[in-house]
């Protein structure tokens, strides 16, 4: 798993779309967290990270995909799956490969924005006066959050060779599992089911992180959404190399 693991990140860094990537995210959530007077921690007044962990994920259910959407695509696409597969590695074992690289590169996207942390640490009055069990639940929220978007990226990639459509796909269900089920569950006529129907979407999961309690049972949520995406992308190249 290791050479796939690292081909995957070879490849992504390689490329000038990895920079781009980095470039716009960084820049994104910069300008929204310190320059635009709406959500500026300096308009605010107070040192609290929210509006960053509010707005990430917006930015990342598009970014992510971005990222994965080449993954099994264009493996497809260029013939190489099947020379892949032709190594000692089962499908689920080339899967994982791939999902951990990619979220491995999440994380690296994500670690230049401790620098948000350590200025409103030196911005509080008196210093360190910031809710650090919520800065690290909500950081560790955003990674299996990103973990998410991954496993569901990869899936949109294996279902067409065409990374465009990949993309769009991937989009697409990140934003429908993310604020989509919840948006359904506020309806009305949804009646008892509705709180239920709150607790499976993912922003309701990440919030609950984000208030400094680790519970187990959202972490465990998370990453059995990670798994099944996961398990059906194993189930589409099944279906591709047949």
């Amino acid at each position: 798993m290791f050479p796939v693991f690292r081909k995957e990140i070879n490849g992504f860094f390689s490329s000038p779309v990895a920079y781009v990537i980095m470039a716009v995210f960084l820049t994104a959530v910069g300008l929204m967290v310190w320059v635009f007077p709406d959500t500026s921690l300096l308009e605010y007044g107070y040192a609290d990270l929210g509006v960053f962990f509010s707005l990430a994920p917006y930015v990342m259910l598009f970014l992510v995909p971005a990222i994965t959407m080449r993954s099994i695509a264009e493996e497809v696409r260029a013939g190489t799956i099947e020379w892949l597969l032709t190594k000692p590695l089962t499908r689920w074992q080339l899967v994982v490969a791939k999902f951990l690289a990619n979220w491995l590169l999440v994380v690296l996207l994500l670690l230049p924005t401790l620098v948000y942390y350590y200025t409103i640490y030196q911005l509080g009055n008196p210093v360190g006066n910031v809710d650090s069990a919520s800065v690290f639940g909500s950081y560790v929220g955003l990674v299996l959050l990103g973990g998410v978007f991954v496993a569901v990226g990869l899936f949109a990639s294996s279902i067409n060779e065409n990374q465009v459509v990949a993309f769009v796909v991937g989009v697409f269900l990140c934003f429908l599992l993310y604020v989509g089920i919840s948006s359904l569950a506020s309806l009305a006529f949804w009646g008892t089911l509705a709180y239920p129907l709150t607790w499976l979407a993912l922003d309701e999961q990440y919030q609950a992180l984000g208030r400094g309690l680790i519970d187990s049972r959202n972490v465990l949520y998370l990453m059995s959404v990670i798994t099944v995406f996961l398990f059906l992308t194993e189930w589409r190249m099944t279906a591709l190399t047949r």
